[in-house]
């Protein structure tokens, strides 16, 4: 795809646009994800009519006693449970938004990794901090906006005049959400999605794309910078600090 840039990023004048190569990859994870969390919310619907319970939740859903017991996976699976239509649209519609964005310039694996790593951090925190039984892909859904954020700060040079309306928007919309996480009537995990915000944007910043302009025969390109290996450490320091906090509630009860 082609994306405008300033000529010379690192000067302070303002020379006319030009047309830059970026290379970004067709979305396939993103449109997976909204497949499964579909179909685990249909196989919610069809337990809760015929068995009269919610049987995913029972088993995936987080819930405190299951974790201490063992279970540690439900401090993944609860991001592809959801509790009501209108739950499951919402998280969708954000998902769909922010995740063919992020995917086209992160890549199939890293926007896979930068989704389980904030669903993961944010039912840890919930874990820690709430006994109150959650699900929902908020969690990964908050990471994706800090990760959004992150890539904005970390490639302001290459966007123009566009990075600051797009701060302002990204960080308006966070503001937004995690006030009304604020709210008792709503019943809304505050800490998940604090905890899905910080290990997205901790990943982000540790191992999201870096554009650097790199002259071609033909056309200059925007080539992310970021090195595979940084992006193994990032993910290595953000679980491995998220499972240290999870052990918490193990050492002290």
């Amino acid at each position: 795809m082609n994306y405008q840039t300033p000529e010379n990023p690192t000067s302070t004048s303002q020379p006319a646009p030009m047309a830059v190569r970026l290379n970004a990859v067709k979305p396939k994870a993103t449109y997976i994800l909204m497949g499964v969390i579909t179909v685990f919310y249909l196989l919610q619907v069809l337990s809760e009519r015929y068995l009269g319970f919610d049987l995913l939740f029972l088993y995936l859903g987080k819930i405190q006693q299951p974790i201490l017991a063992g279970q540690v996976w439900r401090l993944i699976t609860p991001a592809f449970l959801h509790g009501s239509l209108l739950h499951l649209a919402s998280n969708l519609y954000a998902l769909y938004v922010l995740g063919l964005q992020l995917e086209g310039i992160y890549g199939h694996r890293r926007f896979l990794l930068l989704f389980f790593i904030s669903a993961f951090g944010g039912n840890v925190l919930s874990f820690v901090l709430t006994p109150a039984a959650s699900l929902g892909a908020s969690t990964a859904i908050f990471g994706l906006l800090a990760a959004e954020i992150i890539f904005v700060v970390q490639n302001k040079r290459y966007l123009g005049g566009r990075s600051r309306g797009l701060l302002f928007n990204l960080i308006f919309i966070l503001l937004l959400n995690l006030s009304i996480g604020f709210n008792p009537a709503l019943n809304i995990d505050y800490f998940g999605h604090l905890g899905g915000l910080i290990a997205g944007g901790l990943f982000a910043f540790l191992a999201g794309p870096k554009w650097q302009l790199e002259w071609t025969e033909f056309q200059p390109e925007l080539k992310d910078t970021r090195a595979k290996r940084e992006i193994q450490m990032a993910l290595v320091i953000v679980f491995l600090g998220f499972c240290l906090i999870a052990v918490i509630p193990f050492i002290f009860g």
